[in-house]
């Protein structure tokens, strides 16, 4: 395999050896779009690439005063079974922030309103077939569930709710019966956190990753 020498150090969120030179669109559905790219090499050569470009997503890790987080039991048809998840949505709404949907999924997915808003981690979730990114927020200062809470529609309205605490969230992880991956992502990310004590980000910080893609 022919290698090439790094070129600089640190993280960047592109690289101009790698241009797209063309794009062709395959599909284009409700949620993803499946195109191929023409991508030139830093030797120059121009290789295909198939991409799903998809709009990116958020979670929301919503722990309360007894380390408690807030999971929910959905359908998904892709898998064909029930999994154990956080509170999410899609960022499918043109150029909407990232805290305002993760705060509308924790509302309208349990009825949940939280005083205090952290960035606890941001995960490619398929680098080698799409760009899917997404954000997952650490939520604090919890609000109780409003009496005229109403479940939403299709697969929402099947939902169960369960408060699990957060050591016992991770235990489920390792034994295989949460497998979701941004949930995965969060609750290891909330649980490393309460660990170690570090800094987390602020809720508006930003994200570089993202919003290269437009």
């Amino acid at each position: 395999m022919r290698r090439f020498p790094l070129r600089r150090k640190g993280f960047s969120v592109t690289d101009p050896a790698y241009d797209v030179v063309s794009s062709t669109v395959h599909f284009t559905g409700r949620v993803i779009t499946l195109r191929t790219d023409d991508v030139r090499m830093p030797d120059g050569a121009v290789v295909k690439r198939d991409v799903i470009a998809h709009p990116g997503a958020v979670g929301v890790v919503a722990l309360d005063d007894s380390d408690r987080i807030m999971l929910i039991r959905q359908y998904r048809p892709a898998v064909r079974c029930y999994l154990w998840e956080l509170p999410a949505g899609l960022l499918d709404a043109p150029g909407e922030d990232p805290l305002a949907a993760a705060a509308r999924e924790l509302a309208e997915e349990v009825g949940i309103r939280a005083g205090e808003w952290s960035v606890l981690v941001d995960v490619h979730s398929s680098p080698g077939m799409s760009n899917e990114i997404y954000r997952v927020y650490l939520a604090r200062a919890l609000s109780e569930k409003p009496d005229d809470f109403v479940a939403g529609p299709d697969e929402e309205a099947d939902m169960q709710e369960q408060w699990l605490p957060l050591a016992e969230a991770v235990a489920r992880i390792l034994s295989g019966d949460i497998t979701n991956g941004l949930a995965v992502a969060g609750i290891l990310s909330a649980s490393a956190w309460r660990a170690s004590g570090a800094p987390l980000r602020a809720a508006d910080a930003p994200w570089p990753a993202r919003s290269v893609l437009g």
